[in-house]
Formats: C-alpha cells, sequence, structure tokens
C-alpha cells in the first residue's frame, strides 16, 4: 500500500536524522513518483539517498537559504539538504512571486536529487498557474554526432491548467531517463533499442553497456539541442555544467548540479478566465480529433492519471529492491515485515 511506502521511508529517514517535515515531503515525492509509473524514482530510487546520508553528502537538517532576491527571481543555497525539500520551498517561493508579480523564476544551488520533475511543475498549477521546473544532472548523454557523455538527461516539466483540463508534461530531454537503465539492470531486463550507445559508440540494449557508454538524446539534434538549453539554464544560480556535474547518479560524489523553478500568473499578460478556457478548448479538440488506427490520443498527464488510479493499492518491488531495503532497516533496528 503507498501508505506503507510512506511510513517505511519516513521512518528510515527520521532514523538518520532528517525532521519530521522534511522526511513526509520527501516521502511524498517518493511515492508519487511510483503511483505515476516513474518506478525508476520511486522507492527503486531510495537507497541512493541512504548512501547520500550515511556518507555525509546529503545533510539531514541543512542551513538552507536565499542568496540572492528580487522581486521576481530568486537563488536558494540549500546546504547540501534533501532535494525534495529544497525543489519545494524554491517552487513555493516562485509561486509566491508570481502571485505578487506575475512570474518568479528560482535556482537553486547546494541541492541534491529532488526526485521527478512534473512534481514541481504541479505545485504551480495546483494553484492556477503555469509551472515549470529543469534540473541538469551527471553526465549521462552525448551530444548529437559524439560518443563522450557530456550532459545530462536533464528533465523538463511543463504544467498548465485549463477550467476543466490540464497539461502536464514530465519528461527527459534524453530517448531513456538514466533511472529507467539502473532499474533494467536491477531487474535483468535489456532497454530499448536505439536509446543508448556502448563506450565504442555501438547501439546497445545491455543496461551495464549503456551505462559504460552514453545515452542518447531524443529526438537528435533537437532533443540535443533542448538539453543543451536546460544543461545551461539550471546552472544560472551558480552550480555546475557538463562533465563538472556530480552526485546526481553516484550519492558517494557531492552533487554539484542545479535547478531551475519558474511560476507564471496569466492573469498579468491577459483575461485569466479566457486563456483558461482557450486551454480547454484546445485540449478538447485534441482528444475530439480522429486518431490513427491503433491509437488513442492522449494529453501530457493523462498516462499518469491513469497509472495512479492503476497502482493506488500500492506496487511490486522486485527482490533485489526488498533486500536492500531490509539491509537498510535491519542496520537501524527495524523490521521490515512491518512494511510489507
Amino acid at each position: 500500500m503507498p501508505e506503507n511506502e510512506k511510513k517505511l521511508i519516513i521512518d528510515i529517514l527520521m532514523k538518520y536524522g532528517v525532521n519530521k517535515k522534511d522526511a513526509e515531503t520527501t516521502a511524498n515525492i517518493y511515492v508519487e513518483a511510483d503511483l505515476k509509473g516513474f518506478t525508476s524514482h520511486g522507492i527503486g530510487r531510495f537507497p541512493q539517498t541512504i548512501i547520500g546520508l550515511e556518507v555525509g553528502n546529503i545533510k539531514p537538517n541543512p542551513k538552507i537559504k536565499v542568496i540572492k532576491e528580487s522581486p521576481a527571481t530568486g537563488t536558494i543555497d540549500g546546504g547540501m539538504g534533501l532535494g525534495y525539500v529544497i525543489g519545494e520551498k524554491a517552487m513555493n517561493m516562485a509561486i509566491e512571486k508570481a502571485k505578487n508579480v506575475g512570474i518568479g523564476a528560482v535556482a537553486t544551488v547546494n541541492a541534491n536529487h529532488f526526485g521527478i520533475t512534473g512534481h514541481y511543475s504541479e505545485m504551480a498549477l495546483n494553484e492556477d498557474l503555469i509551472g515549470m521546473a529543469i534540473t541538469n544532472t551527471e553526465p549521462a548523454m552525448a551530444p548529437f554526432g559524439g560518443i563522450k557523455k557530456i550532459l545530462g538527461t536533464n528533465p523538463i516539466a511543463i504544467a498548465i491548467k485549463g477550467k476543466k483540463h490540464k497539461y502536464s508534461l514530465d519528461m527527459a530531454t534524453a530517448s531513456i531517463a538514466r533511472g529507467k537503465i539502473y532499474e533494467a539492470l536491477r531487474i535483468g531486463k535489456e532497454i530499448p533499442e536505439g536509446c543508448a550507445v556502448d563506450k565504442d559508440g555501438n547501439i546497445t540494449t545491455n543496461p551495464k553497456k549503456a551505462l559504460e557508454g552514453s545515452i542518447l538524446p531524443f529526438g537528435g539534434p533537437k532533443g540535443y539541442g533542448l538539453a543543451l538549453a536546460v544543461e545551461i539554464i539550471s546552472a544560472i544560480g551558480g552550480a555546475q555544467m557538463g562533465t563538472n556535474v556530480k552526485g546526481t547518479a553516484n550519492p558517494k560524489d557531492k552533487c554539484t548540479k542545479g535547478d531551475f523553478f519558474m511560476a507564471i500568473d496569466p492573469e498579468f499578460f491577459g483575461d485569466k478566465n479566457e486563456f483558461m478556457e482557450k486551454v480547454d478548448n484546445l485540449i478538447e479538440e485534441i482528444k475530439n480529433s480522429d486518431p490513427a488506427e491503433g491509437f488513442n490520443i492522449l494529453i501530457p498527464g493523462e498516462i499518469e492519471k491513469m497509472n495512479i488510479e492503476k497502482n493506488k493499492n500500492g506496487i511490486e518491488i522486485d527482490d533485489k529492491l526488498y533486500y536492500k531495503l531490509k539491509d537498510i532497516c535491519d542496520k537501524n533496528g527495524m523490521a521490515i515485515e512491518d512494511y510489507f
């Protein structure tokens, strides 16, 4: 059950000195990832957070501070805390600024992995604002035409709300998220063809060889161009870029990536009600259009909505993950059987 997953994560984090509020924030985002079908960013990734806490690269109770601010912008130094907590603080700051002056843009530095990017864009959506979130990550992807990984998988999330419908895009600019490759390696599956190359530049479906080599950008040069933009803008608050980004995949390295959050209030640009009605009309026009044979036309965010319903009673975890979690529980005097 999702409640059991949430309680397990909270109880473990508190054993490592994380306060209850921050543990709950982190657990909620892990559970949201699993419910939405982003299992590579759900509890399957949680052991990496524990390693980060154990080696000291994640601070359980960091000193989070605003280091630069204007009415519409800000930069937060996360003090190497949990990225989930810092990400929510940054987007809440962007939301407040957007409500005051129409737009809010907040960067972060010294923050760890924050989970699914769409969580933060949807925070703005839930306030009837447009939300955007991006982050750069440890190198995983070669530039178009290259074989050396220099760019991260660099996700982007955009969320827009009508009065009845919503659009919520959450995607990596790589052809596959690195977390999905780690997940495939853990459970012994191959990755889809055309997503990655080995260290010699040959297409591979072997997750181990893909991690040794490079993930390919989605859409060739177009995905590469977007990934490069995300890489640069994410670092605007003083974070690193390219091969200097570390710690998002390997928790034994200090995390040097950056995040960027934006919230926009349409009311400051035109008639908000009219805008939201037009969003609804466009979505309905798309949904009512004729599908190609074998297709069902969906709007970004609908698959996640269906997954939430499908996974409402919880998700299955593989044996390797179970025993990783059991080891963590055993080290902390907890019985994993109390949660499963």
